[in-house]
């Protein structure tokens, strides 16, 4: 089920049977998550900045003042560097049709790009977004994070893997638990301060991860904040985290979400 569930993620309807047990687990682990015990933080909201509507977000990056972002839908995918303040699109590159764009995350001088179920990942040169390499990826591409010595991989399941970013290949694997119980659909990835952040896709919540053990040391409840914004679809979900680390400023938004927002963590 859980397999079938991945499949039908995000081009084509869920049937109705599906819906209602995806729904059921969703409430399940909402429930959890909100008897649990961990440390639990609000936000609130610093500043707001235009993002474009259209963008089916599934990467974030903030690098050297600007923002990249990859977007997916077969046939809109495309990969981005946006100018924070106005929303302003310095450079793009769109994907062949063929392909769903997933997570972007950087690496030196180079982007890294994620599809979906194509298994391909694209290497981009920063500088001009010119394509100066592939990788094939296994598993499916969801999200991408890199910890400064290794890129991260969120595939929808509840496993991290952890890829060395020259042969693209997995050096190892953690299993993300939350009160012993696995977390599946793990989706955009951001590293910060030593934790792995995760948005649950379908959810208002990122949770940050022991990148050691995969536990869940504590959750950051994003409810409201789709009402803040304008949102172009019924896909209109939370997803994209980017961290300044050098001004240490947090931003989050969502697919077809018309803004982005700096956030500060309150803790609950």
């Amino acid at each position: 089920m859980k397999n079938q569930l991945i499949v039908k993620r995000e081009n084509s309807p869920v049937p109705e049977l599906l819906r209602h047990v995806f729904g059921l687990l969703s409430v399940l682990l909402l429930c959890s998550i909100s008897a649990a015990q961990e440390e639990r933080y609000g936000y609130n909201v610093i500043e707001t900045y235009p993002h474009e509507i259209t963008s089916f977000t599934q990467g974030l990056v903030y690098h050297e003042g600007y923002l990249f972002e990859g977007s997916g839908k077969n046939g809109l995918s495309m990969l981005r560097k946006v100018n924070l303040e106005d929303g302003e699109v310095l450079m793009s590159k769109r994907l062949s049709d063929r392909y769903f764009g997933e997570g972007v995350e950087i690496v030196g001088d180079k982007i890294y790009q994620l599809t979906w179920q194509s298994h391909m990942v694209f290497v981009y040169d920063k500088s001009n977004f010119e394509q100066i390499g592939t990788h094939y990826n296994p598993t499916q591409g969801w999200g991408l994070a890199y910890d400064d010595e290794h890129l991260i991989l969120s595939d929808g399941t509840d496993t991290l893997q952890f890829l060395d970013p020259e042969s693209f290949t997995a050096v190892r694997k953690v299993q993300v638990k939350f009160n012993d119980q696995p977390i599946n659909n793990l989706n955009e990835l951001e590293y910060i301060d030593g934790e792995v952040w995760a948005n649950i896709w379908q959810t208002d919540y990122i949770i940050r991860i022991d990148p050691a053990s995969g536990v869940v040391r504590s959750i950051v409840d994003l409810s409201g904040l789709s009402e803040r914004t304008r949102l172009g679809s019924s896909e209109a979900v939370l997803n994209g985290i980017a961290w300044d680390s050098e001004n240490r400023r947090l931003f989050v938004t969502g697919k077809h979400w018309s803004n982005l927002f700096e956030i500060e963590l309150v803790q609950n």
